[in-house]
């Protein structure tokens, strides 16, 4: 590649240092005149935002899985590890490796919901890696200031035919690849995306078995997916700082209810029921017109605050059963104990920027249905409710991993998911403990040489039914919390440090491809993938006012600024492309505001 100042071959080209630098109309506030706060003078060439990470530092079971992941012969490579253990950075360190060895070869990542392209997006920009998240089918190719794009599986589903063209000698990788077994469509979408790959990394946070859909691109053994490298919630246990141990508070209950049939019930967690009638126990339990919730969730909230005196901002969720119980919780918080709950449901189009918003600050409480389930990383969520009605084990094994993700430098931090004393969810959590009671034996094998055996829970009914059709036919007429069972004492040392001083974990990045385009740190704080999609809407806003003015169409208008940045289309430009659109835009705005009658009228574009 040329250097674009002084013509010599260089890896990667210098800023561009004699074009105007627009800011943001976000960011610069334009006066009533239509011109920026600033002016648009020239901005003498800035640092790259991202210098290039000459190494990283890897968790032991990341070092062994990139050293299998290198040695597979295979194009397909499956990891299971456990939730928080780090599958993300363990992926973009393999992309880095896999891209360095041909610049030319594009990433993509499929990931399960829209949130995740953006925590995705902004944890491959940290390692000098950028994914574009608006990715459209039209778009003939990724701009050239981009290693590749972020997708979900929906997208997939909708638009494999034109993802092939994307992903043809591409390194893919597959987040949470079992949600390609939600649907048989899915499935058939995602091979016919993604087999021109020349290689496809799987991952996955829990251990998935096959039923009537095989998932493409993993290998089977007797129906069961066989991964190529596994990491379990106990070996990260071992490992320490790693995950967090959780403890399951379990609280029983007497309820009251009406069936949809019209029939009168009342039962305690205790009591053996069929399947719909204990889904009904359940809905009775978590229901805003009893007292078991409001029991439940004072319990939880009184262990927050607890916590918050030595680590400031942990935060609690609630798993709320739907988008009206999620919000009725967030009231119930607010009403019963003085606290303040943000509120993210999928109805709600800015869920995303609240989770993320959430992230970063020191609320106490979030309340949600599914949109963190999966996935998203909220590290100092300590404290959790589960009030749903989805008893799964896979949901439940997702939901636990949103509470043990490890914070660095805030000593032992044992997390805490209140559940109702239901059969099934007590199955669930016996399982997780299990894992997690051996671990800690291990460590306290010289102290206790006899430990306590683990809990025998009641088998309780199989999988849940769909829950009642008639849902207005049921009510509820009491619900009372019982007999709470409190987690054991937590005696483990959480602070021990393995492998810090270990040399060879720390792992030499090689130079990611040279990208045309690039940033600077004022311009991309949150990565070139965020920068481009708010010089996306900046320059819609500007070309949206200056039509009005004018008098001219949309397409005119932008056709025009397309022109004078040399550009094809804004899909497929570079952020720097944008910056200099967006700066003829604000020109074009200028010279209008300048020359105004008062009247719309037809303008020249500036030239």
């Amino acid at each position: 590649m040329l250097c674009n100042r002084s013509g010599a071959r260089v890896r990667r080209p210098h800023p561009v240092a004699d074009h105007a630098g627009v800011p943001l109309a976000a960011r610069c506030r334009l006066l009533p005149s239509g011109l920026p706060a600033g002016h648009l003078g020239v901005r003498p060439p800035k640092k790259d935002l991202y210098a290039m990470p000459r190494s990283i530092r890897l968790r032991p079971w990341q070092k062994l899985a990139l050293e299998r992941f290198g040695a597979a012969g295979s194009s397909d490579f499956l990891a299971v590890a456990t939730p928080g253990a780090g599958k993300t950075t363990f992926a973009l360190a393999a992309a880095r490796l896999v891209l360095a060895r041909d610049e030319a070869r594009q990433l993509i990542v499929v990931v399960p919901t829209a949130h995740l392209k953006r925590q995705w997006a902004r944890a491959a920009a940290a390692l000098d890696l950028h994914l574009e998240t608006s990715w459209a089918p039209g778009t003939r190719q990724v701009a050239r200031d981009m290693h590749g794009i972020v997708t979900t599986y929906q997208q997939v589903a909708s638009q494999a035919r034109a993802l092939a063209g994307v992903a043809r000698d591409a390194f893919v990788v597959l987040d949470e690849v079992h949600h390609a077994a939600d649907d048989r469509a899915w499935g058939t979408a995602l091979r016919m995306a993604f087999s021109p790959a020349a290689r496809r990394l799987s991952l996955s946070g829990t251990p998935f078995r096959s039923d009537t859909v095989a998932i493409p691109f993993i290998a089977y053994d007797d129906e069961v997916a066989r991964p190529d490298f596994e990491y379990d919630y106990g070996e990260a246990l071992s490992d320490r700082r790693v995950v967090r141990p959780i403890y399951f508070p379990r609280t029983n209950g007497y309820m009251e209810w009406q069936a949809p049939d019209g029939s009168l019930h009342a039962a305690s967690f205790d009591d053996p029921l069929a399947a719909s009638r204990a889904n009904q126990r359940l809905r009775t339990a978590i229901s805003l017109e009893g007292e078991w919730l409001p029991e439940v969730l004072g319990a939880a909230h009184r262990r927050l605050t607890e916590i918050r005196t030595h680590q400031h901002d942990a935060a609690g969720l609630v798993i709320a059963a739907d988008q009206d119980h999620a919000r009725g919780i967030a009231e119930l918080l607010h009403r019963r104990f003085g606290t303040a709950a943000v509120v993210a449901t999928s109805d709600d189009p800015l869920a995303s920027t609240r989770i993320a918003r959430f992230k970063d600050s020191d609320e106490p409480w979030l309340v949600a249905v599914r949109m963190v389930s999966e996935g998203v990383d909220l590290p100092r969520l300590r404290v959790g409710v589960f009030a749903t009605m989805t008893t799964t084990e896979l949901f439940f094994r997702q939901a636990v991993g949103r509470f043990v993700r490890w914070t660095p430098g805030i000593g032992r931090q044992p997390a805490y998911l209140y559940i109702p004393d239901d059969a099934r969810l007590r199955r669930a959590a016996a399982e997780v403990a299990e894992r997690r009671r051996h671990c800690l034996r291990a460590r306290r094998r010289d102290q206790d040489a006899n430990p306590a055996p683990v809990e025998t829970f009641d088998e309780g009914p199989g999988e849940p039914e769909l829950v009642d059709a008639q849902l207005s036919l049921f009510s509820v007429i009491s619900a009372v919390a019982t007999d709470a069972t409190l987690p054991e004492d937590e005696a483990e040392d959480d602070d021990a440090v393995m492998g810090d001083d270990d040399p060879s974990l720390v792992l030499q990045l090689p130079s990611p491809p040279p990208l045309a385009g690039a940033g600077t740190n004022e311009d991309e704080p949150h990565g070139r993938a965020e920068a481009k999609a708010d010089l996306r809407r900046a320059n819609l806003e500007v070309a949206r006012a200056i039509a009005r003015r004018t008098g001219r169409s949309h397409a005119e208008v932008n056709a025009e600024l397309n022109r004078l940045a040399g550009l094809t289309s804004v899909s497929e430009a570079t952020a720097d492309q944008l910056r200099r659109r967006l700066e003829h835009a604000t020109r074009w705005q200028a010279r209008l505001n300048l020359g105004a009658t008062g009247q719309p009228r037809r303008s020249p574009a500036p030239n």
